[in-house]
């Protein structure tokens, strides 16, 4: 009986057991199952929410959306702020975090007005004083009896005898002097017409009187018309001279001239009354000073220089004629006393375009952005903006290459895109195949004329590293026989236009070194040359025994840098010379 009781009670219990769990499944999908599926319908929206982008500090074009290794350098990738969420922005924009602008050592420079200054360096020599030249010819044919000034070099006094000489010619005016005396009363015309011939004749009047007085020789002196050093003696005694033989030049070194060289772009910065301290070779230790009294309103065709004057009075004859000398003149331009300025570091320049990255205001993550603009003077460190800048705008002044590399990786505007965004796919098309290389279908024997074209190429550079100009103009003239004799039917379809287009260029700037005055001109072509025989080896390959080397030096022309072919690793800088001879790097190897 008990056991029936306890069994019937525990078949109770489980059926309420069962009912209560039944009933709560039901209360809990009604109160709690919308709340559960706004969780799992919200979820979605929270993840995204909490999406991180990651990128690499020194190649921002890399981004993913987990940790990771940069695939280009290997570096950690590190969360980054997306520019896109902020308003107004710029599809050329470029992006950099804090710590990628610390490690590509990115600085900025606010643009400010300022008056502009540049030290003006000038070289030049001491020139005798056009004004005080006296050149001495023969105003009447005779024979030199005797001269009382034996050499160069020797000085003389106005009025000092410096030869004597015998005249028919003189000696038949004496005597018509003379005879005209007779009838100095009754017709002094022609008694005044006899002096006056012989004073054409440089006669003094002193001489004129005593040969008036019967006193006369029939030798005559030449005298000096000033005081001075004898730099020119043209006879010897016993010399038979005509009219108009020269016969002796006599220089006054008492105030001499010093005529400094300066190139176009330093003409603007100097003027009538400028300073300029100088030092001269000779005279070691010693600085000078003087005023800037004329200006050569004329360039030199040939050594695209004017010439700048300094008046000297020469104490003690220290400042001798072709002595070197060597200027400075600290300068500000006087009619534009304030003008923006930004330095040359901020600037990249792509030959007609001068650009710039400005940084974008008002940007949680440091921005910046490409523009062009215009460039007025040099000025020391510092260009003067003319349009493009305004005041206040801040502009990257370091890094400059690191953020245009970007640019050019990310697609965006940059130095060598600037119209990226106006670009058609055929336009960008064309200008990727711009770098497309060609070796692969060049026949080596077009390689070889190149390699050729670069063996002659590479004794020019050695000229240009002994600064022998006359060797530089000797070897750019067999470059040009070499580059001549290239077979350009040797390139089919693309490759011959390309090899075309660098043609052009190559032939000027060679022509430019051969005809070019002065080793800093010659040197201004032969990085354009350079820069085109390095892009003809990168597009059609080179064949040759013995590798080149690209080489390149950061300071050459103030700091804007340059490249050379090399065929040895060693550095021998064309570009400076003896000056800094190991100044460079090796960029790259051609085999």
């Amino acid at each position: 009986m008990k056991i029936r009781i306890l069994e019937s009670i525990e078949k109770r219990d489980a059926a309420i057991i069962a009912i209560a769990l039944i009933v709560g499944l039901i209360l809990g999908s009604v109160f709690f199952g919308s709340s559960s599926a706004d969780k799992a319908s919200k979820q979605p929206e929270t993840e995204t929410a909490v999406h991180t982008t990651y990128t690499c500090s020194m190649h921002p074009q890399i981004k993913q959306n987990k940790p990771g290794d940069c695939p280009i350098c290997g570096m950690d990738l590190v969360p980054m702020t997306s520019i896109e969420a902020e308003d107004n922005t710029d599809p050329n924009e470029i992006q950099m975090t804090r710590s990628a602008m610390k490690l590509a050592d990115v600085q900025t420079f606010t643009v400010k007005r300022e008056a502009p200054e540049k030290l003006v360096r000038l070289q030049g020599k001491v020139k005798a004083d056009e004004r005080n030249i006296a050149a001495l010819t023969a105003r009447f044919g005779g024979r030199i009896e005797k001269l009382y000034v034996n050499y160069t070099g020797q000085n003389v006094k106005k009025g000092q005898k410096l030869a004597s000489i015998y005249s028919p010619d003189l000696n038949t005016a004496q005597r018509e002097l003379i005879e005209a005396g007779k009838y100095k009363e009754s017709n002094p015309s022609f008694y005044n017409a006899s002096r006056n011939k012989l004073k054409l004749w440089d006669l003094s009047d002193a001489q004129i009187t005593k040969m008036e007085q019967g006193e006369g020789s029939v030798y005559f002196d030449i005298l000096s018309p000033i005081s001075g050093t004898v730099t020119r003696r043209d006879v010897a005694i016993g010399d038979y001279v005509k009219e108009g033989s020269a016969l002796f030049e006599v220089i006054d070194l008492q105030q001499v001239w010093l005529m400094f060289d300066a190139y176009e772009s330093d003409l603007p910065w100097i003027k009538i009354g400028d300073k300029i301290e100088f030092t001269l070779q000779a005279l070691p230790g010693k600085i000078y000073s003087g005023k800037v009294s004329y200006i050569d309103p004329f360039i030199n065709a040939g050594t695209r220089v004017a010439q700048v004057r300094v008046e000297m009075p020469n104490v003690g004859m220290k400042f001798k004629p072709e002595m070197f000398v060597s200027g400075i003149l600290q300068s500000k331009i006087a009619e534009n006393s304030h003008e923006l300025l930004i330095p040359k570091s901020s600037i990249l320049w792509t030959g007609k375009r001068a650009v710039v990255y400005v940084k974008v205001p008002k940007r949680e993550t440091p921005s910046f952005i490409y523009r062009e603009i215009k460039l007025g003077a040099e000025a020391g460190n510092f260009y003067v903006v003319s349009g493009g800048l305004g005041e206040g705008e801040e502009i990257a002044s370091n890094g400059v290459f690191k953020i245009d590399a970007s640019a050019q990786l990310l697609g965006k505007a940059s130095m060598m895109n600037p119209d990226v965004d106006r670009m058609s796919d055929e336009e960008m098309m064309a200008m990727a195949a711009k770098r497309i290389s060609y070796a692969k279908h060049v026949s080596d024997k077009f390689k070889t004329q190149l390699a050729a074209l670069v063996s002659a190429y590479l004794k020019m550079k050695d000229g240009f590293v002994a600064t022998n100009e006359t060797e530089v103009k000797k070897e750019a003239t067999q470059v040009i026989s070499v580059l001549k004799k290239m077979n350009k039917r040797l390139l089919k379809g693309d490759a011959r236009k390309a090899w075309l287009v660098l043609l052009k260029p190559l032939q000027a700037n060679l022509n430019g070194i051969v005809k070019m005055q002065g080793i800093e001109m010659k040197r201004s072509h032969f990085s354009i040359v350079s820069d085109k025989i390095t892009e003809a080896i990168e597009k059609f390959g080179i064949k040759t025994d013995e590798p080149v080397y690209l080489e390149f030096c950061p300071m050459a022309f103030d700091n804007k840098g340059a490249f050379w072919i090399s065929g040895q690793k060693e550095i021998k800088n064309p570009y400076y010379g003896d000056k800094m001879l190991k100044c460079g790097e090796v960029k790259k190897e051609f085999k």
